[in-house]
């Protein structure tokens, strides 16, 4: 497929250029994304290994992709507690 050449690049706009609404929007997706690394990070070591699906050190690298592996721990990563 052919790049369409008649385009000019996009510059990406610095943070002096973002909107207020922008900025507060970038803000709080960091805090979101922050909260839930470090919700899974604590999780991770206060559960017991053998309450956890796979290893503890795969979890801990897996939370670090951003949204994707803190919610595939909380998701897939924790053992559901057994009905009696």
């Amino acid at each position: 497929m052919a790049r369409n050449t008649n385009r000019p690049a996009r510059k990406k706009k610095t943070w002096k250029e973002m909107s207020t609404s922008s900025k507060v929007g970038t803000i709080l997706v960091g805090i979101v994304q922050m909260s839930l690394l470090v919700a899974a990070q604590r999780d991770i070591s206060r559960r017991p290994a053998a309450l956890i699906n796979g290893p503890k050190a795969a979890w801990r690298a897996a939370s670090f992709v951003n949204f994707v592996g803190p919610m595939g721990y909380f998701i897939f990563g924790r053992k559901r507690a057994s009905a009696s």
